[in-house]
């Protein structure tokens, strides 16, 4: 039997770095953000099937061992008993996952893979941890609501893994939509933005997302901004303090339908971003920027914390095909995308 489960990835509009623990322990973090349809995927293959050899059926069911295999990374790792798995720098965090949900047994394979790029700011490994979580807690015959799915996938992150981050991306993961997020301390609240239909399609037709062909390693540019924000550095305080503004004026020119100021939002959460550190961006960034302004972008910023990975820009509405040619011919990688609002999906396959 296979047990598989698909998590969304997410743009993030407005407030990113304000949802970090750090920051919320002092400050309550706003954020808006949108599931996108990229897809983490996780599978867990049970053999129970009937076979020829009643002897070979038997010796699987004693199997304790695991497989796990990343297909991103075309990486297979295998253990003879759960306790055996060790974190190492390789599928960590489907290992974590293991670990923090109490998986006692073993005989089963796990296999995850992603259709988003590497490094590319948009949370995949989050999502995978929300999919990751969902196929181990059936495996248990644990139901959760979606809100626990996130809690789960971030806690193997930040107190497993040790991982630097906030909670955005997973609750994105796991609701599906268009939200505002609010973040103080552990609490987290998110309110969905309903937008009428024809402000959905616009705001999707005139997006444009592309990959920039170098992933980005979030997690020393988030030990760069912690250095920063610990250093008392009033700069990155103030930033931080407009990102949020930035946030609550992003979540209301979207409610309004108002898509040439959320445009221009994306440049003001932007010129933020860069201010928490210099690592946020480089010169690949800034010339992409350049010809996406000059051929019909509204607005843009970089996904995530930066420094590679994604792009996003809103254009002008008859000229974001100029914008995508422009990228691509600038080796920019254009990403075709729609809102997802299914969020976490998790189903069994009888007969494969």
């Amino acid at each position: 039997m296979l047990i598989r489960a698909r998590a969304p990835v997410r743009i993030d509009f407005a407030g990113g770095w304000s949802d970090v623990a750090l920051f919320t322990e002092h400050s309550k973090g706003l954020v808006v953000n949108g599931a996108i349809n990229r897809y983490a995927y996780a599978t867990l293959r049970c053999e129970s099937q009937t076979t020829q050899d009643d002897s070979v059926e038997l010796q699987r069911i004693l199997d304790k061992s695991i497989r796990i295999y990343s297909a991103d990374f075309d990486t297979f790792i295998e253990a003879d008993d759960v306790r055996q798995l060790e974190y190492d720098g390789n599928i960590d965090l489907v290992k974590a996952g293991v670990r923090r949900m109490s998986i006692q047994i073993g005989g089963f394979d796990l296999i995850t893979q992603s259709n988003a790029p590497p490094g590319s700011g948009l949370g995949t490994s989050a999502a995978m941890g929300v999919a990751l979580v969902s196929v181990l807690g059936a495996l248990k015959e644990a139901t959760y609501l979606p809100y626990e799915y996130a809690e789960l996938a971030s806690t193997i992150e930040r107190h497993e893994l040790g991982i630097l981050g906030g909670k955005q991306d997973h609750y994105a993961s796991a609701l599906g939509g268009i939200h505002f997020m609010e973040f103080q301390g552990e609490e987290v609240k998110t309110s969905p933005l309903r937008l009428p239909p024809q402000i959905r399609y616009e705001l999707e037709k005139n997006l444009v997302l592309c990959y920039t062909g170098q992933p980005r390693l979030s997690g020393n540019i988030h030990q760069n901004v912690t250095t920063a924000y610990k250093s008392a550095d009033p700069s990155v305080r103030d930033a931080l303090e407009t990102l949020k503004a930035t946030a609550e004026a992003t979540k209301t020119a979207l409610m309004r339908g108002r898509l040439t100021e959320f445009g221009e939002l994306l440049t003001q959460n932007w010129r933020n971003q860069k201010k928490l550190h210099p690592s946020v961006t480089n010169e690949q960034i800034e010339q992409l920027f350049k010809i996406a302004t000059a051929h019909g972008a509204i607005g843009g910023k970089a996904c995530g914390a930066g420094g590679g990975g994604c792009l996003l820009f809103y254009c002008e509405p008859t000229r974001e095909h100029s914008v995508r040619q422009k990228l691509e011919d600038a080796g920019a990688r254009v990403i075709d995308v729609n809102f997802d609002f299914d969020g976490l999906q998790m189903w069994r396959v009888s007969n494969y």
